[in-house]
């Protein structure tokens, strides 16, 4: 039987159970097709059990696993497992990332997805910046800016409709009060006959 363990420590993990499967993927990437499905993480382990494997044939994949393992924490953190890591929602994510940049972009992934025709752009986070984050509880002081700027917003949207709703009155009483030269000529019998005299010119 050929098996070997590793730890899967917190600190690269971040606590997320999302981020470690993200990183069984990924060492799972690197290892031949056929061996693949011999590799798995769970509860911080990386377990390699490969019986059909001769003992060159298991070192050499349990050196693959090693070497992916030296360099497993740094890889880049993918939106999912950032809202996974901080406890927060896509629409937050966007929200932080894309309109205001609280939560700072790394850079950009494209990548082509089985199964769909268009390839895919996401933005990816660096692991101390998220690790950052994450001890500084930034994700509760971001949500108490959003509430409190949501509320400075309704507030001057109040103070806004009076000024509004008196504007349209005030423009319905000019459209009420027509100039005497737009007013209609009375219907008088003898009237066409008498103007035409000019006599009010």
């Amino acid at each position: 039987m050929q098996l070997s363990e590793w730890p899967l420590p917190s600190s690269a993990t971040l606590g997320s159970s999302v981020r470690a499967k993200g990183m069984e993927r990924e060492i799972k990437r690197r290892l031949p097709w056929a061996w693949r499905k011999f590799l798995k993480v769970e509860d911080g382990t990386v377990t390699l059990d490969a019986p059909g494997a001769d003992a060159a044939e298991f070192d050499a994949l349990s050196a693959i696993v090693g070497k992916t393992l030296g360099g497993i924490a740094a890889l880049p953190i993918l939106p999912s497992e950032a809202e996974d890591i901080l406890g927060i929602s896509s629409r937050e994510r966007h929200k932080w990332l894309d309109d205001d940049g609280r939560l700072r972009s790394a850079e950009t992934k494209t990548v082509k997805l089985r199964g769909r025709a268009k390839a895919v752009t996401f933005h990816v986070f660096e692991p101390r910046f998220i690790e950052h984050v994450l001890d500084s509880g930034l994700t509760e002081i971001w949500r108490e800016e959003d509430i409190a700027a949501a509320a400075e917003n309704r507030r001057r949207a109040a103070g806004k409709a009076p000024q509004t709703r008196a504007g349209k009155r005030s423009g319905k009483a000019r459209k009420a009060v027509s100039s005497p030269n737009d007013e209609v000529p009375p219907d008088l019998a003898g009237w066409d006959e008498f103007d035409a005299e000019g006599l009010l010119r």
